[in-house]
Formats: structure tokens, C-alpha cells, sequence
């Protein structure tokens, strides 16, 4: 079976994800912006199931950042680790970024391009949505 590690910035949190990963998807909202201190967020949908903690949950530190969405941080290094929603129960959105191997799964759609950052452009040929996206179910 495939899997995946992962780790914040500092080492202090370290994941695995088992099995294939789920398309790449680039929000630009301006929650991503202000949370990332970039442009835009990679995530990738994982079934919680298929996650598993291997070091660091003291270190994890969780901020609701608006109602029913919750974001999980590396409390000693600031890195963003994951975040989940109410209406996706059983779904983490993991930070791409964090994932040591090379990845399989490539970014598939901007989302809330209406509100991006205007001193990034987007180059690419990707499908953008002026708000969200949800073209697999998985926001």
C-alpha cells in the first residue's frame, strides 16, 4: 500500500497518510492567504481514517477560524498541518507542503480566485473558480 510522511517546519509534528492521495487543490480565499503568509494554500483532501499522528500531538494546536472550520498548527514552529470542516466529517485538508516524498497527485483547480492575492498571478492552465470549488465533494 502507499503511503506518505510528513512533518512542520520544526520535525516536532510527524504524519503518515496511507494510500493514494487525493487531487491538489490551490485555494487563494483570503483566510488560505492570511493562515499560509502566501499567495494561496495546496491541500489535499485525506480521509482521517487513512491519517495517522505518529509524533507531536502535545505540540498540535487547533484555532476555529470561522464557524464549523477549524485549523491545526505545529504550536512550537507555527507551520499550518491541516484543517478540517463540520460539513466534511471524517476529512482533513493537509498542507501539501509538509509531505516529504515526491507527490503523485498534482493540483487540479484555483478556488476563490475572486478574492486572490493581485500581485500573483496564475499561469497555468488549471480550471479557476471565482469562489469555491467542489468538483470531487471535498472542499
Amino acid at each position: 500500500m502507499q503511503s506518505y510522511t510528513g512533518s512542520c517546519l520544526c520535525g516536532g509534528i510527524a504524519f503518515e497518510v496511507r494510500g493514494p492521495l487525493a487531487p491538489i487543490q490551490v485555494c487563494h480565499c483570503q483566510q488560505c492567504r492570511k493562515a499560509q503568509g502566501a499567495p494561496f494554500a495546496t491541500n489535499t483532501p485525506v480521509e482521517e481514517a487513512a491519517f495517522e499522528l505518529l509524533s507531536g500531538r502535545e505540540l498540535i494546536t487547533e484555532y476555529q477560524s470561522s464557524p464549523g472550520k477549524v485549523r491545526a498548527f505545529c504550536g512550537r514552529c507555527g507551520s499550518p498541518v491541516y484543517s478540517r470542516k463540520a460539513d466534511l466529517p471524517g476529512v482533513l485538508r493537509i498542507r501539501a507542503g509538509l509531505f516529504n516524498e515526491p507527490l503523485e497527485a498534482r493540483p487540479v483547480f484555483h478556488a476563490y480566485t475572486g478574492s486572490k492575492a493581485n500581485w500573483w498571478p496564475i499561469l497555468d492552465d488549471l480550471p479557476c473558480y471565482e469562489g469555491m470549488a467542489d468538483p470531487a465533494g471535498k472542499r
